[in-house]
């Protein structure tokens, strides 16, 4: 490693294992740095501004354009940047301090970064401003917040434009196996639940749904895509996008919840769609996974709108018979190898499962507040036993179905021909 480097590193006041692993990271970006590769994120913090109202500094390893601006419902300062590899402390962010609730970060869309600012109050972002460290070459980013009123606030207040749509997945018109999507939760400036470890959701569930995905590929016996194959931000509309655009056969939505106040609460629960939730519970859950959209720094869109508008009655009731059909397959299998709620099906009305025609399920793996989930969700035994049945219970589901058709989307497809090929 450069000397500049190493001393800019141990300035930060890191651990020595941290900086064994940022010292990686520094030399992979590197050699590409000429080339603009990503900047990499080694230190935040918050604290007073000089001039008064609440600072957030950023420590990078060399200079980026940034773009602030601030969003109502919930208020928040969003701060906008090229793709940058942040390499922080897994308990930065979460500590309010001055007119800063706490604040997220990561990968928003693909080449683009976010900075999230949950604000204690209205406020508007007074500065922001780049400048060299003398002390050891690396780049400080600094966003200066300054108290205001409700009515200046929300005349500030924008929407940011949506990220860009994924591809639609190529058609291969001699391939007629099911086509199935993956859909790691959360993402990106989404985190998800964060356990007491400083373990996130959405990485926990994106090793689960990557190892699933590796397992139906093993099998052949159906195509499959995520949502995400990296840790980006996906809105909640275009995952169902995604799967609707495709023809999808079937959608499974991976996830982990976390009750804080109740850490003896344990246990695996599948969820299908419907207007009406079975308990309060998953009222509530259904509640807080759809506001995803608006904690990466997103405008809350919605999907397909009413699905009542979109196909008739009996499409809908068809699709939510076939998620209930594999719902309860999927139970079967994964009763076998772990721990499951109490409630075990439910259902609740959770935007990713919103589509009309996919049939869809999201599987909540346990409770990050639960030491002994928690413990399970980061094994890697525990992981190929669950994915294992996860995938059989996908293959038995496609297994009976009777040619020509099976479902809504193989009527679609027979009706219409191949999904389109993207340009």
């Amino acid at each position: 490693m450069p000397r500049r480097a190493a001393r800019f590193l141990s300035c930060a006041g890191l651990r020595p294992a941290v900086l064994a692993v940022l010292a990686t990271a520094w030399l992979c970006a590197a050699p590409a740095r000429a080339g603009e590769a990503p900047a990499v994120a080694i230190a935040a913090e918050v604290g007073p501004a000089p001039e008064g109202g609440t600072r957030l500094s950023v420590v990078l390893s060399r200079p980026v354009e940034a773009r602030a601006f601030v969003m109502e419902r919930p208020d928040r300062a969003i701060i906008d940047l090229p793709e940058v590899n942040f390499q922080l402390p897994p308990e930065t962010g979460r500590r309010r301090e001055g007119l800063v609730a706490s604040f997220r970060y990561g990968l928003f869309a693909p080449g683009r970064s976010r900075i999230v600012i949950d604000l204690a109050q209205t406020a508007a972002v007074a500065r922001v401003a780049t400048a060299p460290r003398q002390r050891d070459g690396a780049t400080l980013l600094t966003i200066d917040l300054a108290r205001t009123d409700r009515d200046g606030f929300r005349r500030a207040a924008v929407a940011p434009e949506p990220p860009a749509a994924a591809k639609a997945v190529p058609a291969n018109p001699g391939d007629s196996r099911p086509l199935v999507i993956v859909d790691a939760g959360h993402g990106g400036t989404d985190p998800g639940a964060i356990a007491t470890n400083g373990a996130f959701e959405k990485d926990i569930v994106f090793g689960v749904a990557r190892e699933l995905v590796r397992r139906l590929e093993e099998g052949g016996k159906v195509r499959v895509r995520m949502t995400r194959d990296s840790d980006v931000f996906v809105p909640l509309s275009e995952r169902v996008r995604i799967a609707r655009e495709a023809r999808a056969d079937l959608f499974v939505s991976i996830h982990a919840d976390s009750i804080s106040a109740a850490p003896q609460v344990r246990g695996a629960t599948i969820y299908t769609g419907s207007e009406k939730a079975t308990d309060a519970e998953s009222a509530r859950l259904a509640d807080r996974e759809n506001k995803a959209d608006q904690a990466a720094g997103a405008d809350s869109a919605e999907g397909p709108g009413d699905v009542a508008d979109i196909l008739q009655e009996l499409t809908l009731r068809e699709t939510r018979s076939f998620s209930a059909r594999f719902a309860q397959g999927l139970l079967g299998q994964l009763d076998r190898v772990m721990e499951m709620s109490a409630k075990p099906h439910r259902e609740a009305g959770f935007r990713v499962l919103r589509s009309p025609d996919v049939p869809s399920v999201l599987v909540e793996l346990g409770y990050l507040s639960s030491k002994r989930d928690l413990d399970l969700l980061l094994s890697e035994e525990w992981r190929t036993k669950v994915t294992g049945r996860m995938a059989e219970a996908i293959e038995t589901f496609f297994a009976g179905r009777v040619a020509p058709g099976f479902g809504p989307a193989y009527a679609r497809r027979a009706a219409t021909g191949p999904a389109p090929v993207s340009p």
